[in-house]
């Protein structure tokens, strides 16, 4: 087989960065290597040749996420005429909608990879771009009125505890309770 163009292999690179920001959402950081080349309709060996080790993989993965983020947001804003107030609350409706407590692979990653995170080693990459990341948000959803760290902390947690209680009526009342609390606030 004959080595692939240098356009191919960004491409392919690309892909498994994407691919692996998704899988690291849904399932975790413990997917393989091999899983996630699977995924990527590329073989397991041509792993090494785009990254130095799986751990790589995780912060540009992490970082792919929380990029994602950043983008949705300002998608958001230009969606509601750059008028800031309308903008946090429409995120807060999809990001407290079953839905999205439905979908993590394309979900927040603050949400979705905080248990890894917390599991994982002080040095890495990825809990600096993650640290950020989730200060950034903060700072998107502040108000006058409202610290967005506190608000950002209502919606990471009653997304999380939705998750976990999925398959029960809880779920849904603790989606709605959250969206109730920031809404009456504003």
């Amino acid at each position: 087989m004959g080595r692939v163009s240098q356009a191919q292999a960004l491409e392919n690179r690309r892909r498994v960065v994407e691919n692996a920001s998704r899988l690291f959402r849904e399932q975790g950081m413990h997917v393989s290597v091999a899983e996630l080349m699977k995924a990527s309709g590329l073989t397991h060996g041509g792993f090494y040749k785009q990254f130095a080790s799986k751990e790589a993989l995780v912060d540009e993965a992490t970082a792919h996420a929380f990029d994602e983020l950043t983008r949705r947001r300002a998608a958001g804003l230009e969606q509601s005429d750059g008028q800031r107030d309308a903008a946090q609350q429409a995120l807060i409706d999809v990001y407290l909608s079953v839905a999205h407590r439905d979908n993590s692979a394309d979900g927040c990653p603050a949400a979705a990879l905080a248990s890894d995170m917390a599991r994982g080693s002080g040095d890495r990459e990825a809990r600096r771009v993650y640290s950020e990341g989730v200060g950034d948000f903060a700072d998107w959803l502040a108000t006058g009125d409202q610290d967005g760290m506190a608000r950002l902390c209502t919606m990471v947690g009653a997304l999380v505890l939705a998750r976990a209680t999925r398959e029960f009526p809880l779920s849904e009342e603790i989606l709605a309770a959250a969206r109730e609390a920031l809404t009456s606030a504003d």
